[in-house]
């Protein structure tokens, strides 16, 4: 397995410290640019009212710092809305195809366990992958699902009839807040 996909998957790449959660008291926990005000075993108490079980039944966990001027005002253009639009859409249309006649079921988080087993089917890089991200991350047996559901996915957006192992690493890192000790 590469550097590259296990740094992306368990959320040590070089531009990590740019997804920064605003999950304490003032704001400012691990803020690019601002230094945190409260106490560690504050942010720690504030950050332990969002419990583990509630944690689990949300698919994304998504960190985000405030974006600077000049990053919003530079003139590089990045990919267009229309572009996103048409991905989303080919996704959807593959997953319709996938869950034709299956009642109740149009997308992949709404897969059953059944379902799950049969059309998330990993290879052995993407297995010991997802093998080390639950031991490592102390994951549960609902959040290794939603990990799955998620890679299904974006494989989906990527055209991709098989989940990849770069698939599991960045759904993997949407796991943020599962992370034992997050709080530092």
């Amino acid at each position: 397995m590469s550097d590259t996909l296990e740094n992306e998957a368990f959320g040590s790449s070089p531009d990590n410290g740019k997804k920064g959660t605003h999950l304490c008291p003032c704001g400012y926990y691990n803020h690019p640019e601002k230094e945190c005000t409260c106490g560690s075993g504050n942010v720690q108490k504030y950050l332990n009212k969002v419990s583990g079980p509630l944690l689990d039944r949300i698919d994304l966990h998504v960190e985000v710092t405030p974006v600077a001027f000049s990053e919003l005002s530079n003139q590089q253009n990045g990919e267009d809305s229309a572009t996103i639009r048409e991905r989303v859409i080919k996704a959807r249309e593959i997953q319709a195809a996938r869950y034709n006649g299956e009642n109740g079921v149009y997308a992949n988080a709404q897969m059953s366990s059944k379902q799950l087993r049969e059309i998330c089917r990993i290879s052995n890089v993407g297995e010991n992958l997802l093998k080390r991200a639950m031991e490592k991350l102390n994951l549960s047996a609902r959040a290794y699902d939603r990990i799955l559901k998620v890679s299904r996915t974006i494989a989906d957006l990527a055209g991709s009839e098989d989940i990849q192992p770069e698939h599991l690493a960045e759904a993997i890192h949407y796991r943020s807040l599962d992370r034992e000790g997050w709080a530092g």
